[in-house]
């Protein structure tokens, strides 16, 4: 079920007109790569707030909390807001990094840790987080304009990567910060209209009421993402990026702020969730609802998705650009980037655009659902959840390579192998590691195990370095928390 008529293209014909205006013609190398202003200043502290909360607020976000909510009644759309605990965990986690050793990016601290093996390693990780991002953004946009595999379905789709892609290419990390800014304001508005419509027929009906069964499950999905949220921020470096942006004090309160609104904004949006709940709609609630409620509301759901699904977009293009050409050799970063940088990270945008939307292309292969997006982020958190203690934990002297890749590669395993049980619909791991009910107790159960057992491993590795002479690290000089 989709929009009827060919109202959809004048919004996204008007999304673009906004972001083209908003965008910057000529951006410098450092703009490009820093996101720095014309006269080579930090952005501020509003502007990171509203450029780190949007891009949380990415069309797969609130499309999962709306379905997680319809799936489960109110814990559906609460256990998909812990997720944004993820800001304040970065956010102290990032503030130590900065301040105890000088680092400028989460690889340069990886590199001075655990040395560069295990810097690239988890770039190579973080690349399959970036990757997702692509297709399952461009999915959920193109499918207001037409059913998954129909034409309307793919001009759509590309031409919200081809739009994407041309500004970022222009801007970079200054193009993103600039529009997201806009973007994060055009959201809320929207937002508002839609629960000014949404809320009177939900709350004529009540809150829809789940079976018992179903209201553990969602308990079981909200556990889920509070383990989780240990791991899953530091795999995500369209946040990360924008903790080195500035001073590491603006940068924290930034991120606390960030998440309030962001957390805030997933949390209201899953009431689209449980209205297609009460009134027993059938399919996605983002798609299904507003053809309920009408034509004006379907074209500001659709101008939601737009808004939403562009800025994890350009956020998306930027990060994987500065991971090719600086994080890959990252070490004490004090070169400058270069305008020979700056066309390579135009010709990576370029390259993740096309490769992050293949999966697309699922449909083709008897899967006419297409890829999972609530699947893209509960498996990939998974695979990642080494990178608890690997963060975390990383005050302890003697934790260097061995207690790196003791915590890494189990996690990645685990990851691997929910995967491959997802794919094939066999299950791999024995029925007493579940723990909770319902769908989700098989990843819960892994989840809470493997970051037991990743913890232990780290913690082990550097019980084995504290009894090799010399394997504590220098201590590295910290830097004031500047204003």
């Amino acid at each position: 079920m989709t929009l009827p008529t060919t109202l959809p293209w004048l919004v996204l014909a008007g999304y673009c007109a906004l972001i083209w205006w908003l965008a910057p013609r000529r951006v410098s190398a450092s703009q490009f790569f820093d996101g720095k202003s014309d006269a080579g200043a930090p952005p501020g502290l509003w502007l990171l707030v509203a450029s780190a909360a949007v891009t949380w607020i990415f069309a797969k976000s609130i499309a999962n909390a709306a379905s997680l909510a319809d799936a489960f009644g109110v814990i559906g759309g609460i256990g998909y807001g812990f997720y944004y605990f993820s800001f304040l965990v970065a956010g102290v986690a990032i503030y130590f990094i900065r301040t105890r050793g000088g680092h400028t990016s989460l690889s340069g601290f990886l590199v001075s840790k655990y040395g560069v093996l295990a810097a690239r390693l988890f770039l190579i990780a973080i690349s399959i987080r970036l990757f997702n991002e692509v297709w399952s953004n461009t999915k959920v946009a193109a499918l207001f304009f037409g059913d998954e595999g129909s034409g309307a379905y793919w001009m759509a789709a590309i031409v919200v990567t081809a739009f994407t892609v041309f500004y970022s290419w222009r801007g970079g990390l200054r193009s993103s910060l600039l529009t997201d800014g806009a973007q994060m304001l055009l959201a809320a508005v929207l937002l508002v209209v839609v629960m000014l419509v949404v809320w009177p027929g939900l709350s004529a009906r009540g809150l829809p009421e789940v079976s018992r069964a179903t209201h553990l499950a969602g308990w079981t999905f909200a556990g889920l993402a509070l383990v989780q949220v240990l791991s899953y921020p530091f795999h995500d470096p369209v946040m990360t990026d924008r903790a080195f942006l500035t001073s590491p004090k603006i940068m924290l309160r930034a991120f606390i702020l960030a998440g309030l609104i962001a957390g805030g904004f997933v949390l209201i949006y899953s009431g689209v969730g449980l209205y297609a709940l009460s009134f027993a709609a059938d399919g996605n609630p983002s798609v299904v609802v507003p053809i309920m409620l009408g034509l004006p509301m379907m074209l500001v759901f659709n101008g939601l998705m737009l808004t939403s699904a562009g800025s994890t977009l350009d956020s998306t293009f930027s990060s994987t650009s500065k991971l090719v050409v600086r994080d890959w050799h990252a070490g004490p970063q004090t070169e400058d980037p270069t305008v020979r940088r700056m066309r390579t990270g135009r010709y990576i945008i370029l390259a993740i655009a096309v490769l992050g939307n293949l999966p697309l292309f699922s449909i083709y292969l008897g899967d006419r659902a297409g890829p999972a997006v609530i699947a893209a982020t509960t498996i990939s958190g998974t695979m990642v959840m080494g990178l608890a203690p690997i963060f975390l934990l990383s005050w302890i002297p003697t934790a260097r390579r061995l207690s790196f890749h003791l915590a890494f590669w189990p996690g990645l395993l685990f990851g691997v192998l929910l995967t491959i049980e997802s794919a094939v619909g066999v299950s791999i791991f024995p029925s007493w590691i579940d723990l909770g009910t319902g769908v989700y107790a098989d990843d819960f159960g892994v989840n809470v195990f493997g970051l037991a057992l990743v913890t232990l491993g780290f913690l082990l590795g550097a019980a084995v370095a504290a009894l090799v002479p010399g394997s504590t690290p220098r201590r590295l000089r910290p830097i004031a928390p500047a204003e």
